[in-house]
């Protein structure tokens, strides 16, 4: 059976294991290029064995960016900085994935870290401020609290304008170098807000049924593989689920990824809706709480499977995808926090070489080390939080970004 540390191939492209930096959205970007700090950051996780490394979600166009402090790719002139960015990811060791999506209606926003509220939410700015802008949506529905600005509901042409921006975005993610592709249809962002009934209701073909609802997404992959290599792989994260009974349904979305497979999808990465903050029982604190789900898209649609959400203990990662119910391993936060995660994972799990996953120079010293040998400045190994064995149990949780 296959386990964190297997290799995984999906078309062209192998991992050397099952983890993956998820995008995670950093708030770095001036007039969205990439530069050192992310050279620096994600070269980094790369070096610390992460097999398929993302960059965060990065904007198709100016106004599809969260902050006004986020990456892009609308332009020839950002290709540079990606260009660096995958060169030293594939340097590492790694594969470098890059993610395009469109913020949509929760855009428009200070940095969180810069610009908050009272309640420590994110705070939007208004249209007319200088670096704010006019979000676009489905709907002229705004998302509500901070984001109360009106949203500007996008017609047939300017829809068709944004499929092209998708396959502009990804034939210059090819020309940086980036080997395996995603396109982020969750988290509230435009794709999400498409699929959703909570923030569409068009009256024309790209509103009302599952399937029109889904058109929006369906015609964004298809742009995106005229442009972007078979050899190459081209996923998917879906907003599989709004917690919200007006919402998105998960067994909607097992059928819309069925669809999606018949349109080129090679793997299907699994999260959240995000369309409300009106859930209802979200899997928030949950080990591994989007697994089932992803298991059930695995078994039922028959692509591969990648999800999120609290699998930053090792032993619970390992068992989603020894048992076979996930291929990849998405970790967020655990990424940003021990940028050698998966050398801590390897050690834990009982790998018989965990410096194997660390750049050759490395591996030599950290194996031949003398001294102390606690010193060495890992924690020593079965430090892990224990996957929980009763339902109900809380362990350690990782909770991803907004990416």
């Amino acid at each position: 059976m296959p386990h964190l540390f297997s290799p995984f191939t999906l078309k062209g492209v192998t991992l050397r294991n099952r983890t993956a930096m998820s995008p995670m959205t950093m708030y770095g970007s001036v007039d969205g290029r990439m530069d050192d700090y992310h050279v620096m950051y994600l070269g980094a996780r790369a070096a610390g064995g992460f097999a398929l490394v993302f960059p965060e979600q990065v904007a198709i166009t100016p106004d599809g960016r969260t902050t006004t402090s986020c990456a892009g790719i609308w332009e020839d002139g950002q290709v540079a900085g990606h260009a660096r960015v995958a060169s030293m990811i594939k340097k590492m060791g790694a594969v470098p994935g890059i993610q395009l999506g469109h913020t949509g209606r929760k855009g428009s926003e200070l940095p969180p870290h810069v610009g908050t509220n009272a309640q420590g939410s994110w705070k939007a700015l208004p249209p007319e401020h200088p670096d704010g802008w006019t979000c676009v949506a489905p709907s002229a529905i705004p998302y509500g609290g901070d984001h109360s600005f009106p949203v500007h509901e996008l017609t047939r042409e300017e829809i068709h304008g944004l499929h092209r921006s998708y396959a502009d975005a990804a034939r210059r993610a090819l020309e940086a170098g980036y080997e395996w592709l995603e396109l982020h249809f969750a988290h509230g962002y435009l794709g999400a807000s498409f699929f959703s009934p909570l923030a569409n209701q068009r009256t024309d073909e790209y509103g009302g049924s599952v399937r029109n609802r889904a058109r929006f997404l369906l015609e964004a992959l298809d742009a995106v593989r005229e442009v972007w290599p078979e050899r190459l792989p081209l996923t998917m994260r879906l907003g599989a689920d709004d917690f919200h009974p007006d919402g998105v349904r998960f067994e909607d979305s097992i059928e819309v990824i069925g669809w999606m497979k018949e349109h080129g999808l090679d793997l299907a990465d699994v999260s959240f809706g995000f369309n409300t903050d009106d859930m209802v029982d979200p899997p928030f604190g949950e080990s591994a709480g989007f697994v089932d789900r992803a298991a059930r898209v695995r078994e039922e649609v028959g692509i591969p499977v990648a999800c999120s959400w609290n699998l930053g203990v090792p032993s619970v990662a390992d068992a989603a995808v020894r048992e076979e119910r996930i291929d990849v391993a998405m970790l967020g936060r655990p990424a940003l926090s021990n940028p050698h995660w998966p050398v801590w994972a390897a050690r834990e799990l009982g790998h018989e070489d965990p410096f194997s996953l660390v750049p050759a120079d490395w591996a030599w010293w950290l194996r031949n080390f003398r001294g102390h040998a606690p010193s060495i400045g890992l924690p020593a190994a079965g430090t892990a939080v224990p996957a929980p064995r009763e339902a109900g149990a809380q362990p350690a949780v990782e909770v991803a970004g907004r990416a």
